[in-house]
């Protein structure tokens, strides 16, 4: 009986090293998430430039069948669909292995389930995209769900690549601050730009659909949203430079976050030059997909900046450096 049991044991720590997770293969796959996730914004951004929100008008078959007509807005939105389906897979994996890894660590784990929910919650926003008629309130929340599947996927895959306690905590208090302040400039800069956009002539549908757009403002509801953009916008940028300079500041500026603080000034700085442009030239759908992808790589940006600042050191007390001088000296 002994013996038996020895040996089940003795499979199961063989079963389990067999499908042990090494870290190295795991921040792999965590990274292959986060461009995965990022892509699937893009092809969202493309099937409603292109008008092609209604390509399929059911869901989630195609026109009542599995293999849809070869057309081109059905071709572009039921891509989109299959690029969704293999999303699913890559975070799933990535959700999965998380329980494989080797060292095992909680925190990844809890993470990686977020990413498989966070899409099954994109699957039925986008049904109901389709069921309503891609009302501009849905397609908003569609496009705010994937921005917060983007934080998850980059919060598992810098988690991954960097172990607990791999440096210490940062003691720029007035840094470190400084760009965890940038998060809600760049979350406001993202929620206006895509309310600009579904009152644009982008709202996703294509010739002789009817598809609402906002309208809160009446005929002059676009033009209200851009100047609202703009001005946040240009705040974002104006904070990001003012923080790039309070990193680097001679005197307890630590310049850890120096490099993505410059790559998000330059970033933004193209968005705004783009997002001018575009403007004048009367919102050429095009542009709008360049500006989103500027938009999604900024916003990446922000988060590596705040990851780069890392944690802050607790405060010490004035009793413990009056106790920790004796010992110095």
């Amino acid at each position: 009986m002994a013996a038996g049991t020895e040996q089940l044991a003795t499979r199961g720590a063989s079963l389990r090293a067999r499908l042990a997770v090494s870290p190295e293969l795991y921040k792999r796959i965590t990274f292959v998430a986060v461009c995965a996730l990022s892509l699937i914004v893009l092809t969202g951004a493309a099937v409603r430039l292109t008008g092609s929100g209604l390509g399929c008008p059911d869901w989630p078959k195609c026109y009542g069948r599995t293999i849809p007509p070869i057309q081109f807005h059905t071709v572009i939105e039921f891509g989109n669909r299959i690029v969704t389906a293999l999303v699913g897979i890559v975070v799933i994996a990535a959700s999965g292995m998380a329980f494989f890894r080797r060292p095992y660590r909680r925190h990844l784990a809890i993470l990686g389930v977020l990413l498989p929910i966070g899409v099954v919650g994109q699957a039925v926003l986008g049904g109901l995209v389709v069921r309503y008629d891609l009302n501009p309130y849905l397609v908003m929340s569609h496009f705010i769900l994937s921005m917060l599947l983007l934080d998850a996927s980059f919060a598992l895959a810098w988690c991954a690549a960097h172990d607990p306690g791999w440096r210490e905590p940062s003691r720029d208090r007035l840094g470190t601050w400084a760009i965890r302040g940038l998060v809600p400039f760049g979350q406001l800069t993202v929620l206006l730009g895509t309310m600009a956009t579904g009152a644009g002539p982008h709202a996703g549908e294509h010739e002789g659909e009817l598809v609402r757009r906002f309208t809160f403002q009446g005929s002059d509801t676009l033009s209200w949203m851009v100047e609202r953009h703009g001005v946040v916008a240009a705040a974002f940028g104006v904070a990001a430079v003012v923080v790039w300079f309070i990193d680097r500041r001679p005197h307890g500026g630590e310049r850890r976050a120096s490099r993505p603080l410059t790559v998000l000034c330059l970033l933004l700085l193209a968005q705004g030059v783009l997002g001018f442009i575009q403007y004048r030239l009367h919102i050429p759908a095009g542009m709008v997909w360049v500006h989103v992808t500027l938009a999604t790589a900024s916003w990446l940006t922000t988060l590596w900046a705040v990851a780069s600042a890392g944690r802050l050191a607790p405060r010490t007390s004035r009793s413990e450096v009056g106790l920790a001088a004796p010992a110095r000296a």
